[in-house]
């Protein structure tokens, strides 16, 4: 296909990044090619500009489909910051907005523009035909897991999507996921009916996220240590229910924490309030079920919690990867208790449908399994994904854990003796109970007179409750099938009970909480420095009405702290500083390096960076056009902007758009289109708000001041 631009100069001066990850190369120069794609690469690894930077490279417009209003408008702010023309269209725009977008598109000023599935098929296909008059160059079908049935998220909506191929045969489409299992990822590439496509899947791994399990019993006391020992940091905790949610966040507010709740039945603008607040770090932690899931681009995220457990391994490892998207180090936590299992299987039942009932059972039993390994988290969840993985990752629970085999034979003896003494009928809570010598009307009253009875006082419940998983999983016990399985014997049970045969079991794990959460970087960094380019990014955030991490994310800020550039022509060199935000933001956090470095005599070290590879960023000029250039001629024959318009079969912010181009070319007066009183009030929110987003000008001025005025007047100042 022909190309504009080529990809590594858009990474570099667009996006601020010296070189491609993973294969991320390659898939662009599958899509290039004029080639479908279907690219698996998890949470945090970069799917975005797999078609970003191709739609950069293309001469036309990219569509992306995406399956919520707010991730399209994370990811369009996030263009915009970097000097991108991206767009979204979706129900809550105004008919004027949407013509707005239409003439845009039309005049091809786009270069990428987000929809919902229904509105890209629906209404009787209308977008789906203006698409076919205008010049589109690639599809991009983002969390494309949620077409297949047999994903964690399915969405029926996102079938439609089917019907882009027989309509734009010669597109590419690029789908993209970061969770598919085998039979998923079939049915993605059934669906979509893509052409010959090519395959990319990733590691699975997030190296950077430590996963830890503990027992659900009492979990409150625990979540309240890990969370006052994380004060600062920004986290999710995932909840079953909704009446959870608000539960946990009151009490957790109680605590002293900014948090809050996050569930569907909440009203829409409550949940965007709450979302933006989290999103602009005004509340740290947001309680949620997992209505609060696709979108949350927040590359800060520092803590996932599940308080109850996840359906299956594919929901749990993509609400995990929304921790440390900046590649900094984070914590997967999971409170697991029996009780949430029992519940999930009454919500697996799918009625009339026995097949997709028993998958649904199927990758509820192996997100069990995850809980009570006695092996490496990682390599489990590796290998589920079909990806090898070593025994021993050195970063989850059960790899650091000061597990160390003990003589449990006494211990053995006496749980094994319960369950033979009790016909083994009964499950592991109950005989824990007996052991304890509990009082509960629960326990029948010919179980308090057996000699096991109160013999296990000496242990607690969550240490009984780990034997007993020990001894299951070193065969000593096994499980019955059905909904409410029993422990029984085995051979090597019976050896412990009758043969005298001794049984090593695994201690308990003590777990030790990191007061000081330890980010690993290949050089030393300045963590004063750090704090203060933080508050920095938070302050121009709050100004500018805008997540801070679409600023710039941790990592770039600990780039600046490790190697304190002084110069700005050593800002190209630091990760995610771009054409744009250098322009933009450079100098301000440049300043707070040069001050540091000064105040604490301390010199740069870019030299660790290796040499500069960079040309210097070249800023792309707005060129005139055909279009452009009737405009003004037919102005200058003295006709008005609704008479272009009419004639033209254009809107009026399209003729104004044309004009604005002149009055930057100094051939046509500002004072011809906008009064004085309006030019100033522009002038004065550019300078409070920038100039990137028209967007975000309109929403602090007048209602009266239309997008043409706000234009016309940006292109009448000079460069900055």
């Amino acid at each position: 296909m022909q190309t504009i631009d080529s990809p590594a100069h858009i990474l570099q001066t667009i996006f601020g990044y010296d070189s491609f990850r993973h294969n991320q190369k390659e898939i662009i120069d599958q899509v290039l090619d004029g080639k479908d794609a279907l690219v698996l690469m998890p949470t945090g690894g970069g799917k975005s500009l797999c078609y970003q930077v191709p739609a950069l490279c293309l001469p036309g417009v990219t569509v992306v489909v995406s399956p919520l209003i707010a991730l399209m408008k994370d990811q369009v702010d996030a263009l915009v910051l970097s000097g991108v023309k991206a767009a979204f269209l979706n129900s809550t725009q105004s008919s004027s907005e949407q013509a707005y977008l239409s003439d845009q598109l039309k005049n091809n000023e786009l270069k990428l523009i987000y929809v919902a599935p229904e509105r890209l098929v629906g209404q009787d296909k209308q977008f789906l035909q203006f698409l076919k008059t205008i010049p589109v160059s690639l599809f991009a079908i983002d969390e494309a897991h949620c077409i297949s049935q047999w994903g964690h998220d399915f969405r029926p909506e996102y079938r439609v999507l089917g019907e882009l191929k027989g309509t734009f045969p010669d597109t590419p489409i690029i789908a993209l996921t970061a969770t598919a299992d085998g039979l998923t990822k079939k049915d993605i590439l059934l669906q979509l009916n893509l052409k010959a496509p090519k395959v990319f899947e990733n590691s699975f791994n997030r190296p950077n996220i430590f996963y830890t399990v503990k027992p659900k019993r009492g979990h409150y006391e625990e979540l309240v240590d890990y969370l006052e020992a994380h004060k600062n940091d920004s986290g999710i905790i995932y909840c079953l229910s909704r009446a959870a949610t608000e539960k946990l966040a009151e009490d957790l507010v109680e605590d002293g924490f900014q948090a809050a709740a996050y569930h569907a039945g909440l009203e829409k603008n409550l949940r965007d309030e709450r979302q933006d607040l989290f999103l602009k770090d005004e509340i740290k932690i947001m309680v949620a079920t997992i209505a609060f899931g696709m979108g949350i681009n927040k590359s800060n995220v520092r803590f996932v919690i599940h308080v109850d457990l996840p359906k299956n391994i594919e929901g749990y490892y993509q609400e995990t990867g929304r921790a440390g998207r900046d590649g900094l180090n984070s914590d997967a936590l999971l409170f697991f208790g029996a009780g949430d299992v029992i519940k999930l299987k009454s919500f697996a039942q799918v009625e009339g449908n026995e097949e997709q009932t028993k998958i649904l059972l199927k990758k509820l039993d192996k997100m069990v399994q995850f809980c009570e390994t006695k092996r490496c988290r990682r390599k489990y969840l590796l290998n589920y994904f079909g990806e090898t993985a070593s025994d021993n990752c050195g970063s989850c629970d059960v790899c650091l854990g000061s597990r160390t085999l003990v003589d449990a034979t006494l211990i053995a003896q006496k749980f094994l003796s319960a369950v033979a003494r009790m016909n083994e009928k009964f499950g592991a809570g109950y005989i824990i109970d007996v052991l304890r010598g509990s009082n509960s009307e629960k326990i029948r009253a010919e179980h308090k007179k057996l000699t096991v009875y109160g013999i296990g006082k000496d242990l607690s419940k969550d240490e009984w409750h780990h034997y007993a998983k020990e001894l299951l999983y070193e065969d000593y016990l096994q499980q019955s099938n059905g909904e409410y399985p029993v422990l029984q014997l085995t051979e090597k049970s019976k050896a412990v009970l009758f043969r005298a045969e001794k049984a090593f079991l695994n201690e308990p794990a003590k777990q030790v909480i990191v007061k000081e959460p330890i980010i690993y970087q290949q050089h030393a960094y300045e963590k004063e420095l750090f704090e203060n380019l933080k508050k920095l990014r938070n302050q121009i955030a709050h100004e500018e009405n805008i997540p801070a991490y679409i600023i710039f994310s941790d990592s770039s800020l600990l780039d600046l702290s490790t190697y304190l550039p002084l110069k700005r022509s050593d800002l190209p060199n630091i990760s995610g500083f771009g054409a744009f935000k250098i322009v933009r933001y450079g100098n301000a956090f440049l300043e707070m390096v040069q001050d540091y470095c000064i105040e604490q005599k301390i010199a740069t070290r870019m030299d660790l960076k290796g040499p500069q590879k960079r040309k210097p960023p070249r800023i792309v000029k707005e060129k005139e056009t055909d279009t452009k250039k009737l405009s003004y001629e037919q102005y200058q024959k003295g006709n008005s902007i609704e008479a272009i318009a009419e004639a033209r079969g254009l809107s009026p912010a399209t003729i104004e758009s044309h004009l604005s181009f002149y009055i930057h070319q100094g051939k046509l007066s500002l004072d011809e289109f906008v009064k004085h009183p309006h030019q100033e009030l522009i002038k004065k929110a550019a300078e409070k708000h920038g100039r990137l987003s028209l967007r975000i000008l309109k929403d602090n001025l007048p209602d009266n001041i239309s997008y043409g005025s706000i234009r016309m007047v940006l292109n009448s100042l000079p460069a900055d």
